[in-house]
């Protein structure tokens, strides 16, 4: 008999077997399916592996759309706007193109353009609205590649019409050497006293086309005898752009710089100057070099000194989310030792039959451990796939949402972009599946615990 009792020990706890043994796996997966005895805990079971799919997922998805925001925002708000800018300190600059001279020769510098910029009234067939003026030479325009890249006029390059006079929505999708001709073309004629080019939310605002005016009204007019009095005047629409940030496409107009300086009092001098670099992350480095190139009497100034609000606002944000989100699988991995317990307590006399026929308590804890584990692993797989399976087609999903419900659940002027954007960072995507992996793992330490030291004379004391 003893010699029966050793080989099923031998059979129970096989010797280099690994970390798990076949029976140990066999164990583990018997008491993960559904009995009648114990359906309640495997209803446990169920929603813990459903919660930790959830949490994973919805992190990803979170995290992925935060650092599409924070990407898109960053590169449309630079895009239009410049890294870095040199300004007089009376608000304006009067030996810019000098200064634009030796800037371009500081290593790093990409781009320098001068630039006026100035609110003012914009008014159109449907009413009036507030707008920026954006005075830039045309060649400049033409190196500022969100917006040349996105320039339409309602035709196409074979001059047919595309059933819309401003914008279809795959307007930024256009792309090849005949639309890069096409919009080269357009640019020609931002030339002139009465040429400007407006965004295609501002056009839908005011109802203009294309060779349509444009009425815009400065505040800061001539000195009359009764005070200043407003400039206005009337321009012709040639162009129109579309950026994909609702901001800027329902609010700028650019307008060429003489035009512009003309139009605000600006004789021989500018706003600023709008300095590109070849790496934005390094704006702190070039601040000293800047510095030195605009010269006593103006001032230095970088977009993160301009944004720096903004974009702490969007990093507090995301951390906060991540926090909150990370609840989800914390409340799911506390499923997980519930539900264990309440198994453990179940399959008492279970164990102390195992016990008795030869498995040691570290078997037994490997088995609950396994079957706890289990849950977390393939959840946590689950939940990669369904967060990377959303990000990857998040656009497909809301439009699919926005029809079926008939809601515009991204309104662009309340979100500035106009499509969901989402970037998966594998670095933070791996970061959430070790998390969910090791709170799971954790989960199970307890339980498993608990059922390798459980006596199996007192389990059975009373059968």
């Amino acid at each position: 008999m003893a010699v029966t009792n050793a080989n099923v020990a031998n059979e129970i706890t096989p010797r280099g077997a690994g970390v798990f043994s076949r029976f140990e796996r066999l164990v583990a997966l018997r008491y993960l399916r559904s009995k009648r005895a114990d359906s309640f805990i495997s209803v446990i079971a169920v929603f813990s592996f459903i919660g930790i799919a959830l949490g994973v997922a919805t992190l990803i998805i979170v995290m992925s759309v935060m650092n599409g925001f924070r990407a898109e925002l960053l590169g449309k708000i630079l895009g239009l706007n410049g890294h870095i800018l040199i300004q007089g300190v009376d608000g304006k600059l009067t030996n810019f193109d000098a200064i634009a001279v030796q800037a371009r020769k500081v290593p790093g510098v990409t781009r320098v353009a001068p630039i006026i910029d100035g609110e003012v009234l914009a008014s159109g067939r449907l009413g009036s609205t507030g707008a920026l003026i954006r005075g830039m030479r045309e060649e400049d325009l033409k190196t500022q590649t969100v917006v040349a890249s996105t320039i339409f006029d309602g035709t196409s390059p074979a001059t047919m019409s595309t059933g819309d006079l401003r914008f279809p929505p795959d307007i930024r999708d256009q792309k090849g050497p005949a639309w890069d001709a096409h919009r080269a073309e357009i640019l020609t004629r931002f030339q002139g006293s009465n040429a400007v080019i407006i965004g295609g939310g501002l056009a839908d605002r005011l109802g203009i086309n294309i060779g349509d005016a444009i009425k815009l009204t400065s505040p800061n007019g001539a000195q009359g005898p009764f005070g200043i009095v407003p400039r206005s005047n009337v321009y012709r629409v040639v162009g129109f752009f579309r950026v994909g940030m609702s901001e800027y496409d329902s609010r700028i107009v650019f307008m060429p710089l003489q035009e512009a300086q003309a139009f605000f009092n600006y004789e021989g001098a500018v706003s600023a100057l709008e300095v590109m670099i070849d790496n934005p992350d390094n704006v702190t480095a070039m601040r000293m070099p800047m510095y030195n190139v605009a010269g006593p009497g103006n001032m230095v100034v970088d977009w993160m000194q301009l944004n720096s609000s903004f974009f702490s606002a969007l990093m507090v944000e995301r951390n906060v989310m991540f926090l909150i989100l990370t609840l989800i699988i914390l409340v799911a991995a506390l499923n997980v030792i519930s539900g264990l317990i309440m198994f453990v307590k179940d399959k008492g006399q279970d164990i102390a039959i195992l016990r008795t026929m030869g498995a040691s308590s570290g078997s037994i804890l490997r088995i609950f451990f396994l079957a706890g584990a289990s849950i977390g692993i393939v959840g946590t797989i689950l939940g990669l796939i369904l967060g990377t399976a959303f990000c990857a087609n998040i656009e497909a999903i809301r439009e699919f949402i926005q029809t079926l419900t008939g809601w515009k659940l991204f309104p662009d002027e309340i979100y500035f972009l106009s499509e969901i954007p989402a970037k998966m960072n594998p670095h933070e995507v791996i970061t959430v599946v070790i998390m969910s992996l090791t709170l799971s793992f954790l989960a199970t330490l307890y339980p498993a615990w608990r059922a390798a030291r459980l006596d199996p004379v007192e389990a059975l004391r009373y059968e």
